[in-house]
């Protein structure tokens, strides 16, 4: 069946990806708990949608920076699951040959510039990148994932003021949960949104529901296209929820339990299953895509664990900078 705006390749695809970073995440929590994972494991349990519409406005040629919550960008941008699962065992066959782990997969050759632990740190390399676009004179946009939280850091204010004056082609993207840590993001701002930012820098501001990656795509795919026309950056907001604590083992008691309840009911997921069998797409189709997910994620796992750890004389091999000849990138 085909949708009159959507094709039916980019509304499955949009649902088998949501479902790859949720069967993901929900596995790596699992081997979390087991102790096989090493370092804090954040998810983005809820918010798929956002990665999702965000990514499927994007050219294979264009970048983007993440977060700390950065597994579902790395995925909807082209990561493969068994190349970050193993470098979130710490495998040799890793994306970072598993130095870098849940928080530092990088792979430039698919425009992924890096996620990062740092609040707000993704912020300024994107303008960057995008200044480095303007320089070329070439047509790559890049999109900053950023939280609620980083946009009232010190490189949220000075990247994007830079952005506006020079008119860079970068998208900031703030992935609204609400909260940073324990904190609401409404106890520390004065602004009822993060979009409305925009007009003190002179640039397009809006604020959508994350949790629809049809409404997170348009949003993204309008900032984008100015983008890439020379007009300059645009702040999209996406308000959404992670059913999670903000790091697996956190309890989240900060939040407020009858909120927490209405949000499940917006499970980005299970709304746009919803929506697909509104649309006429047979459940059994659905379900396909389902259980092949399962299967990749399995196996993905099992690529892991066959995997060998680095060996101990490359320690400081890719991380430090040296004189030899063995390339950094994979």
């Amino acid at each position: 069946m085909e949708n009159k705006k959507y094709s039916k390749e980019m509304l499955l695809g949009m649902y088998e990806m949501m479902l790859r970073i949720r069967k993901f995440e929900l596995r790596l929590t699992e081997y979390f708990t087991k102790g096989m994972l090493y370092g804090n494991i954040h998810t983005s349990i809820g918010q798929e949608a956002v990665a999702v519409g965000v990514c499927a406005a994007l050219e294979k040629t264009d970048y983007m920076t993440s977060t700390h919550r950065g597994h579902g960008h790395s995925l909807a941008k082209g990561a493969r699951s068994d190349i970050m699962m193993a470098e979130l065992f710490g495998r040799e066959t890793g994306y970072c040959r598993g130095k870098g782990g849940s928080m530092h997969v990088t792979d430039v050759s698919l425009g992924i510039l890096g996620s990062n632990g740092i609040v707000g740190a993704g912020i300024p390399i994107a303008t960057g990148s995008g200044l480095t676009s303007k320089i070329k004179g070439t047509k790559e946009v890049t999109v900053a994932f950023f939280g609620d939280s980083a946009s009232n850091q010190g490189t949220f204010h000075e990247s994007i003021n830079m952005a506006a004056a020079w008119k860079l082609p970068v998208v900031y993207l703030c992935e609204n949960n609400n909260y940073g840590v324990s904190v609401n993001i409404h106890t520390v701002t004065n602004t009822e949104t993060i979009a409305e930012r925009a007009v003190a820098y002179n640039i397009p501001g809006v604020t959508v529901d994350g949790n629809n990656p049809l409404e997170v795509y348009e949003a993204v795919k309008k900032a984008v296209d100015r983008a890439r026309e020379g007009k300059g950056p645009s702040i999209v907001e996406c308000m959404t929820w992670r059913m999670r604590g903000h790091y697996e083992g956190d309890p989240a008691t900060y939040r407020d339990k009858k909120i927490t309840e209405e949000w499940a009911k917006k499970d980005p997921i299970e709304n746009f299953k919803k929506y697909l069998i509104e649309e006429g797409y047979d459940e059994k189709e659905l379900q396909a895509i389902e259980e092949a997910m399962e299967d990749e994620i399995e196996a993905a796992i099992q690529f892991a664990l066959d995997s060998p750890f680095p060996d101990p004389s490359e320690v400081t091999t890719d991380v430090y900078a040296c004189d030899n000849e063995r390339s950094v990138a994979r």
